[in-house]
Order: C-alpha cells, then sequence, then structure tokens
C-alpha cells in the first residue's frame, strides 16, 4: 500500500494516541499539555494564549508533583523546581503562571507533535508564539472533540503518565521494571527496590489506547467513564480457569484484553471457551502495538513472552496449543464490524 493512502487512514485519535502512547519522553510536559488542551477543549481558529494556557496546564503538573516528585529523566528543572516551590507555598499562583509562560513551553510545543524522528501527518495546533504570544488551534484537534472516543483520552493519557512516572521514580532499570495485573482491584501495580507493593493505574485505562478504544473482540466501541455501568471487562484472552491446569503467568499484561460485557460474559458469550485461533493472531498484532511503546509495559511484555517478534509469536502458539488441548472447543464473537488491528 503506497505511505499517502496509509497516513489518510489514520483518524485523528490515531494520531493523538501516537503522541502519548509512543512519542519519546524526557519530561513529563507533554502528557500536561495534552491534559490542558483535552481540559480546555477550545475550538479550530482560536488562539490559546499562553498565559490562559498556563495555569491549567501548571495544574497537571503540580497535582502529579504532589503524587510523584519524579516528572522527568533529567537531573533538575528550574520550571519543575518553581512548581514545586507553589506546592510548598513559597511561591504564588500568579508567579508559578509567569514562571510556567517564560519557562514551561520551551521545548514541548516544538516537539509535542513529533512521535520517533517526524511529526505525525495531523496537527492539533500551530505555534504562533513568536507573533502572537500563543497556540492557534487546528482543525485536527476541532476533529479530535467531535470522535466518539473523546471521553477515553483522558484516561488512557493519565495512565500512560502514571506508567512513565513510576519508571523514573522507581529509577529502576526498564527491563527490570514489571508491571503486574491485579485481578481484584482491576489495578496495574510494581513492586519497588524495598519490595513493597505500589499501585500506578486502571488496568482498563492503560490497555485502552493499545486496543484504540475498542472491544478487543467485536470491536464495539467502550467507554471507560467510571460512572457508567458498562465498564469494558479486563478479560484473560486465555481463560482464568486454566490456572486450575497448572498455567502460570495468565495475569499477565499480553493474555490481558479489555472486552465489552457481552463479549465476555453476555448470551453466547466467551466467559471460559478458548478464543479462535484468528484471535491470537489479533492478540499477537496487540501486544506487538503496545511493544511500539516505550518502557514499561514495552519491557514487562517483552519480560513476560519473548525479546523478539517470533519468540513471542512462538510463546503464544505453544501456550494456546496447550490451552486448546485442556479446553477443545473455540469461540468467535458474533460481527461483522472490519477489524481495527
Amino acid at each position: 500500500m503506497h505511505e499517502a493512502s496509509i497516513k489518510a487512514e489514520l483518524k485523528p485519535e490515531d494520531c493523538w494516541r501516537g503522541i502519548v502512547l509512543f512519542g519519546r519522553n524526557v519530561q513529563s510536559y507533554k502528557f500536561a499539555l495534552a491534559r490542558a488542551l483535552l481540559e480546555m477543549r477550545p475550538n479550530a481558529g482560536d488562539l490559546v494564549k499562553l498565559e490562559d494556557l498556563a495555569p491549567v496546564y501548571s495544574r497537571h503538573l503540580v497535582d502529579h508533583l504532589k503524587l510523584n516528585d519524579k516528572q522527568g529523566a533529567a537531573a533538575s528543572s528550574t520550571f519543575l523546581d518553581a512548581c514545586r516551590k507553589f506546592i510548598t507555598g513559597e511561591v504564588s499562583q500568579s508567579h508559578l503562571v509567569d514562571k510556567t509562560v517564560s519557562l514551561g513551553f520551551k521545548n514541548v510545543l516544538d516537539a509535542f507533535h513529533r512521535v520517533q524522528k517526524e511529526d505525525v501527518p495531523l496537527r492539533f495546533f500551530h505555534d504562533e508564539r513568536k507573533n502572537l504570544g500563543g497556540i492557534r488551534i487546528a482543525d485536527g484537534f476541532s476533529q479530535l472533540l467531535d470522535r466518539p472516543v473523546i471521553d477515553n483520552l483522558e484516561p488512557e493519557t493519565e495512565a500512560r503518565w502514571r506508567l512513565v512516572e513510576t519508571a523514573w521514580e522507581l529509577k529502576v532499570s526498564r527491563s527490570l521494571l514489571a508491571v503486574h495485573h491485579d485481578e481484584d482491584t482491576e489495578q496495574l501495580f510494581v513492586i519497588d527496590r524495598s519490595r513493597r507493593r505500589k499501585s500506578v493505574t486502571s488496568s482498563r485505562d492503560a490497555l485502552s489506547g493499545y486496543q484504540k478504544g475498542h472491544c478487543f473482540y467485536c470491536f464495539d466501541l467502550i467507554g471507560l467513564e467510571q460512572t457508567s455501568e458498562a465498564l469494558p471487562d479486563v478479560d484473560h484472552f486465555l481463560p482464568h480457569a486454566l490456572k486450575e491446569h497448572g498455567f502460570k503467568g495468565l495475569d499477565g499484561v499480553w493474555n490481558l484484553v479489555l472486552s465489552c460485557r457481552e463479549c465476555n460474559r453476555g448470551p453466547g458469550g466467551k466467559f471460559a471457551l478458548l478464543p479462535s485461533q484468528p484471535l491470537l493472531e489479533r492478540l499477537h498484532k496487540r501486544n506487538e502495538y503496545l511493544i511500539g511503546s516505550n518502557h514499561p509495559l514495552k519491557e514487562t511484555l517483552i519480560a513476560q513472552s519473548g525479546r523478539t517478534a517470533q519468540a513471542r509469536r512462538g510463546f503464544l502458539r505453544d501456550m494456546y496449543t496447550d490451552a486448546w488441548s485442556i479446553l477443545i472447543h473455540t469461540w468467535e464473537p458474533a460481527t461483522d464490524r472490519d477489524p481495527l488491528f
């Protein structure tokens, strides 16, 4: 397929998730800017002045600093020090806003759209700091606001932020930081250097972006609003019941998918059945999509299932073969939707 046609197929949320999930981060500024824009929801064509963006942007950083003082890989940051002084009451809100305008946007506005070595094809704002002192909201952001997945993007951004800052905080090598899933609370957690358990974020919020905000099985849209009565299930692809037959590692991120309730436990749902073999290939694709992100979920998947794509495919195949010998019967969702991954 021609490169131009591939880019034309990208939806606004694909570009946004690319920025949040796959962009490289030295500081947490990109997450704070994403949260601020999603909260403010300006319209296409609006000029958002830095002095109006600064209070919302800095508030998200302050809220995270209160929970986790480590907000980047750099040894120091004058801007983050100003945020810390605001927390301790050493400086005022107006002082923090001034510092944010002068220091807080220096690199993040230039790098926001950058994923790997080039920008995503759809822009969400244009930098007009030099002449007008702000950013001009692009059509891409208004398109994003009109998408049905818009309410998922804030918790997805927050989950990604929590995962990355946890790696910074613990100062643990990426290859040694393992993320675990608690089945009862449906939270992801890590074990710190003192061997204490540290909750990180909701499993749902962390996994949603890697499934493009849709059910793994039928591709129906799923929501992450905590007030909803139809939150997606965190489902074990290879059923949890296999633990009774000696299967280990089934709570690993590699085996967790988000499923609508209809697919997981509705009439004709999966329950403890084994998904069909084509769905195993979909799981591999989803895992590789997740591995395309930076630590710590990337390293967790590699540690759980193999260092190369070939090894990970073999791991899934072997696990699946053993599961099939026990469960025998397979299951597929009733859907006519085109696959998303």
